[in-house]
């Protein structure tokens, strides 16, 4: 696949799942073996593992919605850097609904091979998440 397939298939991926909240997304985007890094402790692994944490996320945020900033690819990589927003509405990792919006921003980077992708590195300002809900104290930026 060429590097502006890959990133097509990335920007597919992060709209149908956050944006339009279409968890089938995941298998017709990820390998079934895909291997996920970044997710919290306690987390399965592997696809189940995000699909999971992605879904608990969006129970939390119904709103959630994601804009893709800057994305880069060469080779089998795509990486780029997102803006998400959302209210949270339930509870979330022990954390009571708070009914307050947040503003996060992240960066993911993504191996694609064959129309798939086969790797998956997440990283997300979980600090800047915390301390908007009021979780820890300080002030959020």
């Amino acid at each position: 696949m060429s590097t502006e397939g890959n990133k097509a298939l990335v920007r597919r991926w992060r709209e149908e799942v956050f944006n339009q909240k279409n968890l089938a997304a995941f298998d017709e985007c990820f390998d079934a073996n895909a291997i996920v890094h970044g997710l919290p402790p306690g987390t399965p692994g592997g696809l189940e593992g995000i699909k999971h944490f992605i879904d608990t996320y969006l129970a939390a945020f119904p709103d959630l919605h994601c804009t893709i900033e800057d994305m880069i690819a060469e080779k089998d990589r795509v990486v780029y850097r997102f803006t998400s927003t959302g209210t949270q509405q339930k509870g979330f990792m022990g954390i009571p609904p708070t009914g307050k919006r947040v503003t996060f921003t992240g960066i993911d980077i993504m191996r694609i091979v064959g129309g798939e992708i086969v790797e998956y590195w997440h990283e997300t300002d979980s600090l800047g998440v915390l301390l908007q809900l009021g979780v820890i104290p300080g002030q959020a930026s």
